[in-house]
């Protein structure tokens, strides 16, 4: 397997999966991860499950 191959895979995995998603729940957005995951001082204020949840969320986001 070549590397256009590999990239041709990849892209027909992608769409794959995006029709898959978009088929199976309709009207959600995707799931946006916050960049670097949850942080050591998000777990230390909200545990590790809250910060593990509020990363998956939006910004607007806020834990009480």
């Amino acid at each position: 397997m070549d590397k256009m191959d590999l990239a041709q895979d990849k892209k027909m995995i992608k769409a794959a999966v995006g029709k898959h998603e978009k088929n199976m729940h309709p009207g959600k957005k995707p799931t946006k991860l916050a960049k670097g995951g949850k942080t050591n001082a998000n777990m230390k204020t909200m545990g590790r499950g809250m910060a593990k949840v509020a990363n998956q969320k939006q910004s607007s986001f806020s834990y009480k």
